[in-house]
């Protein structure tokens, strides 16, 4: 038990330092619990194969799905629209909304479906996610406590009342608990998380030289007004020819800077796109769009000839093809030659849209002109080829970064998929009827979200995934098991019963819910109100008083556990995503928790009285 309660007191010590990652800590807490013979290699590993860590790992999964098909923008800006661009309004609606979703589904699934949402609103109302994504982890553990089955300490403590012969809680009896607690986290967080949660932008001083984002390029080159779409009907004249048989750029001095093709399935809830650069042996197919870029009056000529029909204009969207700029140094091989025998497209399969020379912007008849050191070239392709230029450091440099770019271009044709695989997911959860387990719902989410699309590849999606957060949970798990086996928690909860039990039933049921919120910080809250909720009960019995506000104290304190990141996954899961330390979660959550667990000692009585 010692020993136990040692490795305990320094974990949580370099915890709170912060001096080493948080992983490797709970790793090196795990280590010892083995090496000291408290548990058993298969005890200490045991919570790398735990449902809540799979369930983690796949809810990172199915979030970044949703960043990536742009489904979080569109959630995330009608969210801002109902805010009206208040900041406070804001605040209260992201912890509403995900209470309100918290009251039907995990917290660690609410969170996860979330925080991709409230990351994408940070963005493009200028706020920091610090602000808001600790708010977003505490408000779904509020929002279990609004319904029965928002929490697993809610079953628990209804278990107990009907296996001592209590009418059992109907579904809604938790949902005055849970609003009040609503009302206090709002109240509490708001001052708090302003104090507190505000991160320094490291990248605040280098403002001038980030990369320009692909917005800023079509802008800064004019390709929205410069390239029009063009579809190739039934009766086109183009129809089954290559782009070398056309020779527009020596017939008509256009070029096609893309060919793409879109088709729907079921109603265009399945939506493909496909993109493809104009090789010069690429066949033209009824159906396809080609992207033109050239002289408007050129552009009509050649459309009229050919029977293609101009199509709505549209800005420009990126997917499997990209753009960037290269700048050439002065020692390149390229400078003095002309860019038709640059080997951009033989080597790199690389098309060159333009040229910025000092402020000049050039566009027309590129073959020809003769590359000059400092030329910046607006280059298009696959990313992947993109990212191949950055190897070839001799003759050019890239400008900013094509991996991240990629990364951060959405499919927003998916949205409609990625939405009904979460929503098939979320409902998959909420109802009973429906036989699948939740991790399994889960992993299967994030399987289809894999297979039908909605990243760029599998490695994309492993991407989403932050290990940290991951590791952190599974190595800590464990430590729970040695309080139980050890008998600490035992040792623990019992001794503050019994000596508060004598002062009257209002601070017995203040220490109820304090011991449980303290032995949460340790051990998982479902483990905790297992423990917990009979003490409560033979409590309540021994000094003659109703067992339900206890049990409700009980539960409680196992779901409102806020001052640690490893008290519960949502706390760990917006760590990283946040920028948080140990400390900032005592600032912020043990504040709350205590405040909580005193408002809540009074008003228990008031809904269950003694």
């Amino acid at each position: 038990m010692t020993a136990t309660l040692v490795i305990l007191v320094i974990t949580v010590t370099m915890f709170i330092v912060g001096k080493i990652r948080s992983d490797i800590v709970a790793l090196c807490a795990l280590t010892s619990l083995i090496l000291l013979d408290i548990l058993t290699p298969e005890e200490a590993l045991a919570g790398f194969s735990s449902t809540v860590v799979i369930m983690m790992v796949g809810l990172f999964v199915i979030g970044g799905a949703i960043l990536q098909t742009g489904l979080a923008k569109t959630m995330s800006q009608r969210i801002i629209q109902l805010a009206g661009g208040n900041d406070t309004t804001l605040f209260v609606m992201v912890v509403l909304v995900t209470a309100a979703i918290g009251a039907f589904v995990s917290n660690t699934g609410t969170v996860a479906l979330m925080m991709p949402i409230v990351m994408s609103m940070a963005m493009q109302t200028g706020t920091q996610p610090s602000r808001l994504l600790m708010p977003l982890a505490f408000a779904s553990s509020m929002g279990g406590m609004l319904t029965l089955i928002g929490t697993p300490p809610n079953l628990v403590i209804q278990e107990a009342l009907i296996e001592h012969g209590y009418k059992p809680l109907n579904f809604f009896s938790f949902t005055p608990v849970g609003a009040i607690c609503l009302v206090i986290g709002i109240i509490v967080m708001l001052p708090l998380s302003k104090m507190f949660l505000y991160k320094k932008n490291k990248g605040s001083r280098d403002n001038t030289g980030r990369s320009k984002t692909l917005d800023e390029l079509v802008a800064e080159y004019n390709l929205d007004n410069g390239v029009r779409r063009y579809l190739i009907t039934a009766n086109s004249d183009i129809k089954e020819k290559t782009v070398a048989e056309l020779n527009l750029r020596n017939t008509y001095g256009l070029s096609i800077i893309e060919i793409r093709n879109e088709n729907s399935l079921r109603g265009g809830l399945i939506r493909n796109v496909t993109q493809s650069l104009a090789t010069p042996e690429k066949i033209l197919a009824e159906g396809d769009i080609i992207y033109l870029m050239g002289d408007k009056k050129k552009m009509d000529k050649f459309a009229r000839k050919s029977h293609i029909r101009q199509m709505d204009k549209k800005n420009m969207d990126f997917y499997d093809l990209g753009i960037s700029e290269i700048v050439l140094i002065p020692q390149s091989r390229l400078i003095g030659a002309r860019m038709a025998y640059s080997g951009f497209r033989e080597k790199y399969n690389i098309n060159v849209l333009g040229i910025k020379r000092s402020k000049k912007y050039i566009f027309d008849r590129l073959a020809n002109e003769k590359l000059r050191a400092g030329d910046v070239l607006l280059v298009q392709g696959k990313w992947s080829n993109i990212e191949k230029l950055d190897n070839e450091e001799t003759d050019w440099v890239v400008l900013g970064q094509p991996e991240k770019q990629a990364m951060q271009v959405t499919f927003d044709y998916k949205s409609p998929l990625a939405a009904t695989i979460m929503l098939a997911m979320v409902l998959s959860m909420v109802f009973d009827f429906i036989p699948i387990a939740p991790v399994t719902a889960i992993i299967a989410a994030g399987l289809l979200m894999v297979i039908t699309g909605c990243f760029r590849n599998v490695d994309a999606a492993y991407k989403t995934i932050n290990w940290e957060s991951v590791v952190l949970i599974a190595a800590m798990m464990p430590m729970s098991t040695a309080l139980e086996k050890t008998g600490t928690s035992a040792l623990i909860s019992h001794s503050l019963v019994e000596v508060l039990g004598a002062q009257g039933p209002t601070v017995l049921l203040c220490g109820l819910y304090f011991t449980t919120s303290l032995l949460t910080m340790f051990i998982s809250n479902t483990a905790t109100a297992v423990l917990m909720a009979p003490i409560a009960m033979t409590s309540a019995v021994e000094i003659g008083a109703s067992p339900y506000p206890y049990l409700f104290a009980v539960t409680l304190g196992a779901s409102m556990c806020f001052a640690s990141p490893f008290s519960t996954p949502p706390n760990a899961l917006v760590m990283h995503a946040g920028s948080y330390k140990f400390s900032d979660y005592i600032k912020v959550g043990l504040p709350l928790q205590i405040i909580m667990g005193i408002i809540m000692t009074f008003i228990l009585p008031l809904l269950f009285p003694f």
